[in-house]
């Protein structure tokens, strides 16, 4: 197996992974979006709604704020010590006290947890007009994606490697251009007296070039172990960080099938 970073930025990464089957890519991705561990909004306990929203919408509203938290510092409830009961090592306290006029946002949520905030601040919640107030107080704790989607890690996407080849004794791409002028990607390019493509990766095979060739000179096809994966974190953990995370719960799956098999008489 190898893996190539292809791109990386603000809470995005884009990667290639070569040597696996459809069916790994397809667990790989369906880890990575509900099986790895985010923190979330669970209960809330209203002292004051004057708003124009129910408490039910708004407590709605606050389960899809996503917040940071260290890794390190909370279990998932069903893991922890207290057995679901509700701790400091798997629960965290967030309040809010707001008078109107104003609009509500997700900067508002107050934690003694320094590690534990809104991933963006400008969420907006609610609007107070004059006079109104909103108060309460919501416990946040871990969470899968595959129990609620406010605990959904990322948007993962994947698709396999486009091959595209050209029989140069056929092509006259010189002469023709025609599949150079309907592919939407713009990969497709003269060099010299030749046709060539410029990044195969980028290409959507949407085969407008195959159906424009008039000589057939051009074949596209996916490549079956080879998978370009894009992640885009949608919680608190950084998408590169979602991707080990998802390798190393997988892993764990592997090893606990495996310990459960042998155990079978």
């Amino acid at each position: 197996m190898k893996v190539q970073i292809l791109s990386k930025a603000d809470g995005e990464i884009k990667f290639l992974v070569e040597g696996i089957s459809p069916a790994f890519a397809n667990a790989l991705r369906r880890v990575m979006m509900t099986e790895v561990p985010t923190m979330a909004v669970e209960w809330v306990d209203f002292e004051k709604n004057d708003s124009a929203l129910s408490d039910e919408l708004i407590a709605n509203r606050l389960g899809q704020v996503p917040l940071t938290f260290d890794k390190r510092a909370y279990n998932l409830p069903s893991e922890c010590r207290c057995k679901g009961r509700g701790c400091s090592r798997c629960q965290v306290k967030l309040t809010l006290n707001k008078k109107g006029p104003c609009m509500v946002y997700s900067e508002d949520l107050k934690c003694r947890s320094k590690d534990v905030k809104a991933v963006f601040d400008k969420i907006p919640i609610v609007e107070l007009f004059d006079n109104q107030e909103l108060q309460f107080e919501t416990i946040a704790q871990l969470g899968l994606g595959r129990e609620h989607t406010k605990w959904q890690g990322a948007n993962v996407g994947y698709s396999n490697v486009p091959n595209v080849s050209i029989d140069s004794k056929k092509c006259k791409g010189d002469k023709c251009g025609k599949c150079m002028q309907s592919c939407v990607k713009n990969i497709l390019k003269i060099e010299g007296d030749k046709l060539v493509v410029t990044d195969p990766l980028i290409c959507n095979m949407c085969l407008q070039c195959i159906d424009v060739c008039p000589e057939d000179a051009i074949k596209v096809s996916a490549e079956e172990d080879r998978f370009i994966f894009n992640v885009e974190t949608v919680s608190g953990i950084d998408a590169e960080d979602i991707v080990l995370d998802g390798v190393d719960v997988l892993e764990n799956k592997i090893k606990g099938f495996t310990k459960s098999l042998r155990n079978v008489k």
